[in-house]
């Protein structure tokens, strides 16, 4: 048998002798990047009597014990540093998905907050979150806007304090620091779409940049994800709905964050788990085309989920019809018997 070893390629027979071998070079780096390759061949298991230090030692790579664990310990830490240090694409991914998270957060919170301290000065503007940041960080005052404006006239008859002086000032920096919340969230959205398009062209066809990064996210890396089968894919992001699934038996959500397609969000209530269905087995396909081939953009899984769409659509036009309560008569009919049963059995033991 042959086996692959950090320090060389040794052939075994049945015994764990060392028959034969081909020692790597005996150079830390190289060594390392030799062990955090993937291997791409099937690797025998040698026997459990195999003494892997022996083995090194009889083929001449180490002269002894103590050299074999020194030169073990420093490749290994060369390596992990290697493993930590390489990364992967979609970490960036990762990273940027959470930061937008916490910007929505943050930059909701502000906006509130400029709201009311904003209406106290204007409060007929009729703007909230990005719009009214931008119109404060853009006049500030009210007395600022232009007659051109088409808030001119809204106001001059506000019923608002006057905002002048430090207030203003205050005021207008305030908004301006959101606004740069807003430019740097739009910042991070054309990042997303960049990299998605370049390391998940498939996933950004069928999902679209922005759900195909999200689930990247939430699955921790594009390879996860792409191990995820359909159904799994379908109720990413629906865990609240998933657990109270499985203790309350509520009925079992169709789709999570998926939602957000125009496919299922457009369509009626009745088509959408259906569609939900067809979209992450698409999905599915997408992530592992993206993961595990080198073809590029394939336009054909597109084509296929858009005509499984269009006969889900045909097939089901309508609602579907509630189901009558047919037990109900049933159930009357079974305690008439019961009540009938008991008069009988009262007038029998009357007659005894």
């Amino acid at each position: 048998m042959k086996i692959i070893t950090w320090f060389g390629t040794l052939t075994l027979d049945d015994y764990g002798k060392v028959l034969e071998w081909d020692l790597f070079p005996k150079d830390t780096s190289a060594l390392a990047e030799i062990l955090v390759q993937p291997k791409k061949v099937e690797i025998d298991i040698p026997p459990a009597c195999f003494d892997i230090r022996a083995a090194a030692i009889e083929c001449g790579f180490v002269g002894s014990t103590e050299e074999y664990n020194t030169l073990l310990r420093d490749v290994s830490i060369r390596a992990a540093k290697k493993q930590i240090s390489g990364g992967t694409p979609d970490m960036g991914i990762i990273q940027a998905v959470e930061a937008l998270d916490d910007i929505d957060d943050a930059a909701n919170t502000l906006s509130e907050r400029l709201a009311e301290w904003y209406g106290m000065y204007f409060p007929e503007v009729g703007l909230s979150s990005e719009p009214l940041a931008r119109f404060v960080a853009k006049y500030g005052s009210r007395s600022n806007i232009p007659t051109d404006g088409h808030l001119y006239e809204k106001a001059t008859s506000s019923m608002g304090a006057e905002l002048a002086g430090p207030d203003e000032e205050l005021v207008k920096g305030f908004a301006e620091n959101i606004c740069t919340l807003y430019d740097s969230r739009s910042r991070i959205e054309d990042y997303l779409v960049k990299s998605m398009e370049t390391s998940a062209p498939n996933l950004v066809n069928i999902a679209g940049a922005l759900i195909g990064a999200r689930l990247v996210s939430m699955a921790g890396g594009l390879e996860k994800l792409a191990r995820f089968p359909s159904s799994t894919i379908q109720v990413i992001g629906a865990n609240r709905a998933l657990f109270k699934h499985l203790r309350a038996r509520a009925p079992s959500p169709k789709h999570g964050i998926i939602f957000n397609h125009p496919q299922i969000k457009n369509s009626p209530w009745w088509q959408r788990g259906k569609i939900a269905r067809a979209l992450a087995a698409k999905i599915s396909l997408a992530v592992r085309m993206d993961v595990y081939s080198d073809g590029g953009l394939n336009e054909s899984l597109k084509t296929e989920l858009n005509a499984k769409i269009e006969s889900i659509k045909a097939a089901h036009p309508k609602p579907p019809k509630r189901e009558s309560k047919a037990g109900m008569g049933k159930g009357k009919g079974r305690s008439q018997n019961k009540q009938q049963n008991k008069q009988s059995n009262k007038k029998a033991g009357g007659r005894r």
